[in-house]
Order: C-alpha cells, then structure tokens, then sequence
C-alpha cells in the first residue's frame, strides 16, 4: 500500500546530490518529476512475501510481466526490463525510515540519460520497486 506523504520530509531524506537539483520545485512539482508513476512501466500490483521481497506484475510496453522480487528488487526489476528490451542501469541507490514510510530515491540510466525516480511505501520492497519505475518514467519518452 502506497502512504501520504510529507513531501518537505520526504524531500529532505533524498541525497544531496538530488536536493541540489530539485532546488526551487514546489513539493508539487517535485511529485510530478520525481514520483508521478504515469509512462510506459506500470505496476499493475505489489504483493509483498517479506521485508525485503515481493511480487510484481508489470505492464510494460502493454504486455503484463510478473516476476517475484526476493533478496534484491533493483535486480529483480532491471532483468525484467531487460529481457523486455529495456537495459535501464542503477546508477545510485538512497534508502532511508522516514517517519512516514521507507523512502527511495533511485538515479536510472537508459541510453546515455539519466533521472531520478522516488518513493514512499511501508515495505521497503514495494518503495524500491516504485521509485524504480517513478524513474524508469521519468526517462520512458525515451523508451
């Protein structure tokens, strides 16, 4: 399940590299380019198996992929895009509890560009699996 959250808290436990440059965005905005899911990864549903596993289906390019995320859901993930013709790389990973949920925030690259991709879910599996997609999305016009 998906929390509310408080976007000034939120923002304030991503690295520094992406407060610098997210300087100046509105909390709005900042959802809009960094969380908003729309693009051409969905996740049609998240049942989690643990706390650090899960299973995923995806709609990717219109075709549901499920596959289970267990030990690593980056792992997990980037070789599910990847047999789907998607070699999105990982470049940083940030996790950290907040006091409304683990937050993830996730720098992806696909063809020479990158962006950020972020979360906030209650199992952590689940928040990971979602700033990847937030930042897959972020690159998907690019896809």
């Amino acid at each position: 399940m998906t929390i509310t959250l408080d976007t000034p808290t939120f923002i304030a436990a991503a690295p520094a590299s992406l407060r610098a440059e997210c300087i100046g965005l509105t909390p709005a905005e900042f959802h809009d380019r960094y969380c908003e899911p729309t693009g051409p990864v969905k996740l049609s549903d998240w049942t989690p198996l643990g706390e650090r596993a899960g299973t995923a289906t995806l709609e990717i390019a219109d075709r549901l992929r499920t596959f289970v995320a267990s030990g690593s859901p980056v792992a997990a993930l980037t070789s599910a895009l990847y047999d789907e013709g998607y070699p999105v790389e990982i470049l940083r990973f940030h996790q950290r509890r907040t006091p409304d949920g683990m937050a993830t925030f996730i720098q992806c690259e696909f063809n020479g560009r990158r962006g950020w991709g972020a979360a906030l879910a209650d199992d952590p599996a689940e928040s990971t699996i979602r700033a990847m997609i937030a930042g897959i999305n972020h690159l998907g016009s690019h896809f």
